[in-house]
């Protein structure tokens, strides 16, 4: 199944959903969206370059290190951060890191008003599928 056929898939199974994405946090670039009202093409795009900012950031990658180096791991490319939720004035943003290539995270935007723990649930479970189709 295609890439965007599956994030049709998940904003129809995720509570509220209004958006879903999967972007390449390494380099920023959008893989593909699915949204059910247009959105400027610039506002999608920062999406995408907040989410490797969320995920791989400069102070983030420095949190990452220093708890590597406080465990005295090597660093050996992996990332604590899996699963970030930001709740904003009227949606809820879901941001998983793909367990199969961990520089790609599924972006999920919902109603404010969704079950979070739902949300959480169904986007988690959308993500076999979504990972399957890369």
């Amino acid at each position: 199944m295609s890439l965007d056929t599956v994030l049709t898939q998940a904003v129809a199974s995720v509570p509220e959903c209004l958006a879903a994405g999967y972007v390449d946090a390494a380099s920023g670039m959008l893989l593909s969206i699915r949204t059910v009202d247009s959105h400027p093409r610039e506002v999608i795009d920062l999406v995408a370059a907040a989410t490797a900012d969320l995920f791989n950031g400069p102070n983030v990658s420095m949190i990452e290190t220093m708890f590597k180096r406080s465990r005295g791991l090597s660093d050996d490319g992996h990332h604590y951060f899996q699963e970030i939720i930001v709740n904003s004035d009227n949606l809820i943003h879901v941001f998983l890191r793909s367990k199969a290539v961990p520089d790609y995270v599924a972006v999920f935007v919902c109603r404010r008003t969704a079950n979070l723990g739902m949300a959480l649930t169904k986007a988690r479970m959308a993500m076999p599928g979504i990972e399957a189709a890369v």
